[in-house]
């Protein structure tokens, strides 16, 4: 294999056996490299067929390298403590979202994670990975970043395992049940603490019946079941319904009836708790 271009010091483009171009990224694997040195694949430790990567190519040309070496122990961090394989797409999203949060932290411009809460709720593992990070960005580079960003990270995290979906889908969910909790927080006049085991268990109840919605594999509840939890637990029935109005209108998401009782179950327990 040969150097075609070097990009950074731990970045080249190669011509395989195949007389393929290829992005080659392992740690000073382009130090002290020319165009047509030869490159030993003991120093490779991913590859990216270029057609497709062009971004990628850019990014590593564009962000100091610095930069590219933080995300890419974030990456191996997060492989490790999840004991799986992100997608090879970490690499790209990660590393230009690190570049950019660290130039908006220079600039003193502090972005709030409107999800947070939520985020430190669903994605335990990836906000811890998140909190590492930050920490490891204060220790590399001496740059502290805010509480938000190990959200933010975890976000990039968690939609890049495989069948995670993608970054987009990931937010508008973790919106959804945001949403979802204050209405019920606001129909209801409750004030429950963040943190509070209340509040957990309801951000996970609401979680897996927006899953089963979506898996079109809602819990089978009959008629006069139904029935009798509307009557017997009104208010919290109204307050789902409520929910499931804003879902409709906002998210164009219908809940079935009988999914619309177990969040009235959950709610009604809500209600007793606090």
């Amino acid at each position: 294999m040969k150097i075609i271009k070097v990009l950074n010091n731990n970045a080249v483009i190669i011509l395989d056996e195949d007389e393929q171009e290829q992005i080659a990224i392992g740690n000073g694997v382009g130090f002290n490299k020319r165009k047509h040195d030869p490159i030993s694949e003991e120093k490779i430790e991913k590859r990216f067929v270029l057609k497709g990567h062009e971004k990628l190519q850019e990014l590593l040309v564009q962000i100091p390298q610095e930069h590219f070496h933080i995300s890419k122990e974030i990456i191996a961090h997060a492989e490790k403590q999840l004991k799986t394989t992100l997608h090879d797409q970490i690499l790209l999203a990660l590393t230009d979202h690190i570049s950019f949060a660290i130039e908006r932290e220079a600039q003193g411009i502090h972005l709030k994670n409107k999800l947070l809460n939520e985020i430190k709720i669903l994605y335990k593992a990836e906000y811890e990975i998140g909190l590492w990070a930050i920490g490891f960005i204060k220790d590399e580079i001496n740059v502290q970043m805010p509480i938000d960003e190990a959200a933010f990270i975890a976000l990039h995290i968690h939609t890049m395992k495989f069948k995670a979906g993608n970054v987009q889908e990931t937010v508008r969910q973790t919106s959804m049940l945001r949403d979802m909790v204050e209405i019920i927080k606001s129909n209801l006049h409750l004030s429950f603490a963040e943190d509070a085991i209340s509040y957990e268990r309801l951000i996970t109840h609401l979680r897996f019946a927006l899953a089963r919605t979506y898996d079109q594999t809602a819990h089978a509840m009959d008629k006069e079941m139904q029935q009798m939890i509307k009557r017997k637990f009104k208010v919290s029935h109204q307050c789902a319904e409520e929910v499931a109005k804003t879902l409709a209108s906002k998210y164009d998401i219908t809940l079935p009836g009988d999914e619309l009782c177990y969040i009235a179950l959950h709610i009604e327990r809500l209600r007793n708790t606090e």
